[in-house]
């Protein structure tokens, strides 16, 4: 179980090449990049900010639960701080199991996890000022599955 919350880029391709080589044993591995993106063509850049500690330990609380919840052989988050433009990786999961189906339900219940209740706080930048993002109802509704 490997954990990084970061301010500098990363490779996904690169990430996700070492966490294959350590999986031997499993049938599955299932990865997803999550990116800027810019729905309204205004957005300059997409500012995170954390607690340092508080992150880390709710991040790897529910990452435990996963790997038991699923019987992973392996987990990995990568989510970043910080100033991030429009197309940079902000944060990236990927999961390893003996099925598919378990390595497909952790991934997702690790990105809905991060999605919604991992404390972060968003601002998006414009070039007419600065907003915090709201959390979106959808992304709540999609904890209700697990």
């Amino acid at each position: 179980m490997r954990l990084s919350v970061q301010q500098t880029a990363f490779d996904p391709a690169a990430e996700l090449a070492a966490f294959s080589v350590a999986q031997s044993t499993v049938g599955a591995e299932v990865s997803f990049t999550g990116r800027v993106r810019d729905d309204t063509g205004t957005l300059v850049a997409l500012e995170i900010e954390h607690y340092p500690g508080m992150t880390e330990a709710a991040i790897s609380a529910i990452m435990a639960e996963a790997v038991t919840r699923w019987q992973l052989a392996e987990c990995l988050v990568i989510h970043r701080h910080g100033r991030l433009a429009t197309g940079e990786a902000i944060m990236m999961v990927a999961t390893a199991a003996r099925h598919r189906a378990e390595a497909f339900a952790a991934a997702e219940y690790l990105m809905d996890y991060l999605k919604s209740r991992a404390p972060f706080w968003k601002r998006e930048i414009t070039d007419t000022g600065s907003t915090w993002v709201e959390a979106k109802a959808t992304d709540e509704d999609a904890l209700t599955r697990w």
